[in-house]
């Protein structure tokens, strides 16, 4: 136990301290609350680089043991009564409710095989998603269910993961999950009669840490597919488990014991396998990141001779890979090219350097792209909203596709030799799939949701904010026509700032329920992700993550100078890598929020790599090990921040106990170490979800309904329903 040093008189105005928060949190119980039970404090010291670091919660680590979970429940039943007790939840209820079992459904995860669509449907009142195929995505009557988890399992815990059909669309492998594990098992299905081949389950297909994927043999004999070890295969250290992806085949109708491992003994121990098959020839490319980074390696096998070949290693900087109908493969690569260019590498060839430049680098960084027999198409962006273009095999520009203004191209499906199919939304249009010929023609597809409100009145408005070190940082701001720059609007900033994951537009239809009642949203496109290149993703990584605060914090400072709220009407809400920014913004400028919302978080950084995922997630935030990056990890990490006496606003943490990516461990802390300096923090763990893969309908509702609640009341807003 580390030794206390101060005076005596130190020591006593602390304990005064300590006794007026505990004092001021009881008093803050609301009536028939049950007491809040503060966590004992069970100091454990570390030593870094020769530094000693006291961790007063260490054993709220440890999910197996009966006193963590007992307190975990108390925690629960605290917020609970706090959150129940809030004024209009039932109206705010039955307004969530509405909007999230809206009947217009949505589909996600589109495949096109010899003309017919195979795709995810989310149709309310389900729980969880179905897979359907559909004879013409302009014509929803012709959609027959494949796969659907609520039927299978009606309490609402299974849910579909992925899915992948044969190349002639008779059969289609899916990996299903329960409880928002992501620890999926494979299954196959028959398409024309809707039944599973039962000799063909695979386990341990998907994880949480490292995904999964399949592609499939050309004659659908069988399938490449990513495995996850087993406990023999790992000598029984359950540690082990989430690590060690390999690449397996398997025949249809044989034992899935004989199946064998084709690649992976070369891959690291944190292998993330994209896998994909060619239409024709029965290649088959993997694309394999390490951890989850940005950094990848490509390998190629060809059917011939049945040999993986690397064609591309972690210096070529190629980040994406498609097969064209040709054979040939399309390439993302940022070599000399933060930004991203396109390179074409032909039919069999195996030789990186016999890639031809299609489309060099531009103003613009390159996302998604889609090969077709006759050209390519890519949706770019500069700071959040997508364009999307058109290049013929040569790299000559055919010209720019019409889309939604300030929107979102989210996905790009090959739906014949020369037609796309491709997803757009923006913050006031749902998502909706549309056509695209090779003249650039876009036809509207019967597959678009619609919107259960009328967002005519509500406007996108792009503004810049200026972070700590001058970087110029885009955001977007959702507000009423006419709205007052009085300082007085409740006003929700939301970011993320990661993994080099942009914040594409999209539409959320549960906002309506903060904008009807006269608030502002506003989303910040901040440094770590790919607005504008790998540059901007790298000055938000590792030792540079500090920026990433700084520019949300100059986003929420932006939004007071420009007298569209003020400090007692700002509340942030941000979830995963953002629940992380969440933590940092409560630690480094308290006083700036009202109320915070930080969902599923990182907040111990020192511990955050001891857990599976977390290793995968090294090469974005850095380890302990070094000690530069030891130094910037504590120097930010939210759960050393706490001080006593900093006035942190009241903050609604929100985890699930079987969350596979962000261990909710990190929120049972840092909810411990707040409560213990007095501030208002409520712990909501949900038994039967993890990461938000998954989350059932019933489930999705409760919990905006718990953010709206808390969010209205802390912000002094007294909600109005809206007639319906």
């Amino acid at each position: 136990m580390a030794a206390f040093h101060g005076r005596c008189n130190d020591r006593r105005g602390l304990l005064l301290t300590a006794a007026f928060a505990f004092l001021s949190l009881i008093l803050s119980i609301p009536n028939g609350a049950p007491p809040l039970h503060l966590a004992p404090k069970r100091p454990v010291v570390d030593t870094y680089h020769g530094e000693e670091v006291t961790d007063d919660y260490r054993w709220l680590e440890n999910w197996n043991d009966t006193e963590v979970r007992a307190w975990s429940d108390a925690q629960n039943r605290y917020a609970r009564a706090v959150l129940d007790s809030l004024p209009a939840r039932v109206a705010i209820e039955r307004q969530v409710a509405r909007l999230r079992s809206w009947e217009s459904p949505s589909y996600g995860g589109l495949c096109v095989r010899l003309g017919r669509t195979f795709a995810l449907k989310d149709q309310p009142p389900k729980e969880q998603a179905t897979l359907v195929v559909l004879d013409s995505v302009d014509d929803p009557s012709t959609e027959r269910t494949l796969v659907d988890p609520n039927t299978i399992d009606p309490s609402g815990s299974l849910t579909i993961d992925w899915f992948v059909p044969s190349w002639d669309g008779a059969l289609v492998a899916v990996s299903m999950s329960r409880n928002g594990s992501e620890s999926g098992d494979l299954h196959v299905f028959d398409v024309a009669t809707a039944t599973e081949r039962h000799g063909d389950v695979v386990p341990r297909v998907n994880s949480g840490t490292a995904g999964g994927s399949l592609g499939w043999r050309t004659d659908g004999a069988g399938f490449w597919y990513t495995r996850h070890p087993s406990l023999a295969d790992v000598n029984g250290n359950e540690d082990d488990l989430g690590f060690f992806q390999k690449i397996y085949f398997h025949r249809l109708g044989g034992l899935v014991a004989s199946d064998v491992c084709k690649l992976g003994k070369e891959l690291p121990r944190v292998a993330e396998n994209f896998l994909e098959s060619s239409e024709n020839g029965g290649f088959v490319l993997d694309l394999v990141e390490k951890g989850d980074g940005g950094e990848f390696e490509l390998f190629l096998l060809d059917p011939v001779g049945g040999a993986w070949s690397k064609v591309a290693s972690y210096d070529d900087r190629v980040i994406g890979a498609r097969f064209a109908p040709d054979g040939a493969l399309w390439l993302l690569s940022r070599k000399d090219a933060p930004r991203g260019k396109i390179l074409r590498l032909d039919p069999g060839a195996r030789d990186l350097g016999q890639a031809r430049t299609i489309l060099p680098e531009g103003p613009a960084t390159i996302g998604a792209f889609e090969g077709t027999r006759s050209g390519i198409w890519i949706v770019e962006q500069l700071g959040g909203p997508s364009r999307l273009r058109h290049f013929d095999v040569d790299g000559r520009d055919l010209g720019e596709v019409a889309i939604l203004p300030v929107s979102g191209v989210n996905s790009l499906v090959r739906a014949g030799a020369d037609e796309i199919l491709f997803n757009n939304q923006s913050y006031l249009q749902p998502a909706g799939w549309y056509r695209l010929d090779a003249d650039n023609q876009v036809k509207r597809t019967a597959l678009c949701e619609t919107s259960p409100v009328d967002m005519s009145g509500i406007e996108a408005l792009r503004l810049t904010a200026v972070s700590m070190d001058g970087t110029r940082v885009p955001m977007t701001v959702l507000e009423r026509r006419g709205t007052k720059r009085d300082g007085n609007n409740p006003t929700l900033l939301t970011g993320y700032g990661g993994f080099d994951i942009s914040m594409l537009p999209y539409f959320n239809k549960v906002w309506p329920v903060w904008l009807e009642q006269g608030g502002v949203i506003a989303v910040a496109n901040l440094r770590g992700g790919a607005e504008f290149g790998e540059d901007w993703h790298r000055a938000g990584a590792r030792t540079n993550k500090q920026n990433v605060f700084d520019d949300f914090i100059a986003c929420a400072e932006t939004l007071v100078q420009e007298k569209i709220t003020r400090p007692a009407r700002l509340a942030i809400q941000g979830g995963s890598n953002g629940g992380l920014l969440m933590g940092a913004a409560l630690t480094q400028r308290p006083r700036l929020f009202r109320a915070i919302v930080a969902e599923v978080g990182y907040f111990d950084m020192l511990r955050y790599e001891t857990r599976p995922n977390g290793v995968f997630n090294n090469t974005e935030y850095g380890s302990v090990a070094n000690l530069a990056e030891y130094r910037a990890l504590k120097a930010y990490s939210p759960y050393h921040r706490v001080r006593q006496g900093a006035g942190y606003p009241p903050t609604l943490f929100m985890t699930g106990a079987n969350d596979p990516r962000v261990d909710p461990m990190h929120s049972r802390k840092m909810v411990a170490r707040l409560q213990e300096v007095g501030a208002t923090a409520l712990l909501r763990t949900s038994g039967s979800t993890g990461h938000g893969g998954g989350t059932p309908l019933k489930e999705n509702i409760a919990e905006d309904v718990d953010v709206y609640t808390f969010l209205f009341s802390e912000l002094g807003v007294t909600y109005r329903p809206v007639v319906e």
